[in-house]
């Protein structure tokens, strides 16, 4: 099997990779959807929303440097390298297409990267609108810089952050004055346009289509494989668990992303 997915790689012309929680799970970064998932123990409407910003905007921030923090110190796996590898392997046919906001992919290398929800260490305010990358955001709010959270131990992350963060530390907004959450896309909020716009484009014009640990049930997103399956793309599932997409695809590999795509990988370089 791994054979003839090689063939086909080899000749494709655009390879998507679509990836979400689960090619991060082995960095340390806990799922939404998984048996273990975040969601089965937190209440999206508690955390994820505007609704629940407004309520407790300090709640949510400390909720959202705690997974910050998570992320700061997690690397990337062997997944996440198996597809920069890929992409460099196959110069302007590769690009990724996720659903993460953990920076992983681009930390492991990638180039071509499409974050349909948004990156966590980017600030975004929902009052006018105004976005802050990474670098401005950690100049407003320096103790969301990845680098900050990295170098804090667990005590001093309980300590700093748990204990010592206050309302009148939150981010201010310097356009408007009002508070900036996070730049991610929560429940009830639209993707990015034009990132969903390139994430379709892209997605019908590949020839080969890799969902990689995602559960395929949000949408839009869960759209893409779809997409690419009709309009001709041979599709490839790696995920360890069944999944709604697994009866549609063409190749399934049950193994987790840092097992299963170094291994295609040395087979397509072995050809």
């Amino acid at each position: 099997m791994k054979m003839e997915l090689s063939r086909l790689i080899r000749n494709a012309k655009r390879i998507v990779f679509f990836t979400g929680a689960g090619i991060s799970a082995e960095s340390g970064i806990p799922t939404f959807r998984g048996k273990d998932g975040l969601w089965n123990r937190y209440s999206p409407a508690e955390l994820a929303t505007f609704e629940a910003f407004l309520n407790d905007s300090l709640k949510i921030w400390k909720w959202y440097l705690y997974r910050m923090w998570l992320i700061a110190k997690a690397q990337p796996n062997p997944g996440h390298t198996a597809i920069a590898e890929f992409e460099k392997l196959f110069s302007g046919k590769v690009i990724v297409v996720t659903q993460n906001v953990d920076g992983l992919h681009e930390e492991a290398g990638s180039v071509k990267v499409l974050e349909l929800h948004g990156n966590i260490f980017e600030g975004k305010c929902r009052f006018c609108g105004a976005f802050y990358s990474k670098e401005r955001f950690s100049e407003i709010f320096p103790i969301a810089s990845k680098c900050f959270l990295k170098n804090l131990s667990e005590s001093d992350f309980k300590e700093k952050i748990l204990k010592g963060l206050s309302e009148d530390s939150l981010p201010v907004c310097p356009v408007c004055g009002e508070l900036v959450g996070p730049g991610v896309v929560w429940f009830g909020e639209v993707l990015p346009e034009d990132v969903l716009s390139q994430a379709f484009s892209v997605s019908k014009g590949s020839d080969l289509f890799f969902s990689v640990g995602t559960s395929a049930l949000v949408q839009p997103a869960a759209s893409l494989p779809i997409v690419a399956k009709e309009s001709g793309a041979v599709l490839v599932e790696v995920n360890p668990e069944e999944t709604f997409l697994s009866k549609q695809c063409d190749f399934v590999f049950r193994g987790s992303a840092a097992k299963v795509l170094p291994s295609i990988l040395k087979e397509v370089k072995n050809i």
